[in-house]
């Protein structure tokens, strides 16, 4: 994910939406490499929502998992992808004022190519989705 600057930490306060880019595959299949996020900073999380976060030991670097429970000390997350890990299994709990924000949707970004109006009909038809809580993969999760 990428870093957060200090004017878009100064322009969370104003907007309470933002976009973030999704680079590698620990999300996948919800999430794959070059899609785009809407995040609601600030939002109410709960268990099974996917979050951007700040990694606990690098709070430069940006990153996207589902929240799987709250625990002691913060919110244990979790990749969906369980082969790639940098997850609470990693680094343990997160605590909650690293938690930045809930996903809302994702989008695939245009390509270069797309400029004909049937290509940007088909992109705009196919490219956005909401990323919605799964309960299921949060009990699913922890149970790794």
């Amino acid at each position: 994910m990428p870093e957060l600057s200090q004017d878009v930490e100064r322009g969370r306060a104003l907007l309470p939406f933002g976009v973030a880019e999704v680079t590698g595959p620990s999300m996948v299949p919800t999430l794959h490499h070059g899609d785009r996020l809407v995040v609601q900073y600030g939002a109410r999380i709960r268990p099974g929502d996917v979050v951007v976060l700040r990694h606990p030991f690098q709070q430069d670097l940006l990153v996207v998992k589902r929240a799987a429970e709250r625990r002691e000390g913060g919110w244990w997350v979790l990749g969906d992808n369980p082969y790639a890990g940098g997850d609470s299994t990693d680094y343990g709990t997160v605590p909650e004022d690293l938690v930045l924000g809930r996903v809302r949707f994702r989008y695939r970004p245009l390509k270069a190519g797309q400029r004909s109006p049937f290509a940007l009909a088909r992109w705009a038809l196919s490219a956005a989705w909401p990323v919605v809580s799964d309960r299921s993969a949060s009990r699913r999760l922890r149970a790794r």
